[in-house]
């Protein structure tokens, strides 16, 4: 059995690996696959509004994240003067994870659909993309972390950082963009 530091690497933790190594491949074959079509409509809205209406998902969705975090700190007690937290602090960090995922789904595929891989359009472009295959691999390997008693306790928070981490260069990389006129410190 193979050890990482003086952890023995269960199973899971290599399930876990797996799924920030393969699901991020098998979302950027899939996106490469696609030719891109700069006319397709997001909720009927095409071109710039569509750009805007996706920034404001991504808005929202890095709104729902911030609530996560929050709320995970909580569940943790890492903010003492909140208490014990009830079954209803618990049910909505898992609700709200939920939502926040589900309004990834449309924004995803509509960048799929749109723009596919764009890895020579500049670093903007290249960080969003690969953030974006990032994304879901993250998301798998956090609820695998989540359903998982067999793991270090250092796996959930590093599980759940990836995925804010990583929704949070989502939202820089494209919805800070739109709403700064389609320029961010960093990137071009």
């Amino acid at each position: 059995m193979a050890h990482l530091g003086s952890q023995r690497l269960t199973g899971r933790m290599v399930t876990v690996v797996l799924c920030l190594v393969l699901i991020p491949v098998l979302v950027y074959v899939l996106a490469s696959s696609v030719t891109n079509d700069y006319t397709v409509g997001f909720f009927g809205r095409t071109g710039n509004d569509a750009a805007r209406l996706k920034a404001w998902f991504a808005s929202v969705i890095l709104a729902l994240v911030g609530v996560q975090v929050f709320l995970a700190l909580w569940m943790y007690r890492k903010i003492p003067a909140l208490g014990r937290p009830t079954k209803t602090v618990r049910r909505t960090h898992r609700t709200i994870g939920f939502l926040a995922f589900a309004l990834s789904l449309p924004v995803a595929a509509h960048c799929i659909q749109a723009y596919g891989v764009e890895l020579h359009s500049g670093s903007r472009a290249a960080l969003h993309t690969l953030a974006g295959c990032f994304f879901y691999g993250a998301f798998v390997a956090k609820v695998l972390v989540v359903r998982s008693r067999q793991l270090p306790g250092w796996a959930l928070p590093v599980a759940g950082g990836l995925v804010a981490l990583t929704l949070t260069t989502l939202w820089y990389s494209a919805g800070l963009w739109v709403f700064h006129n389609y320029s961010v410190p960093g990137l071009h």
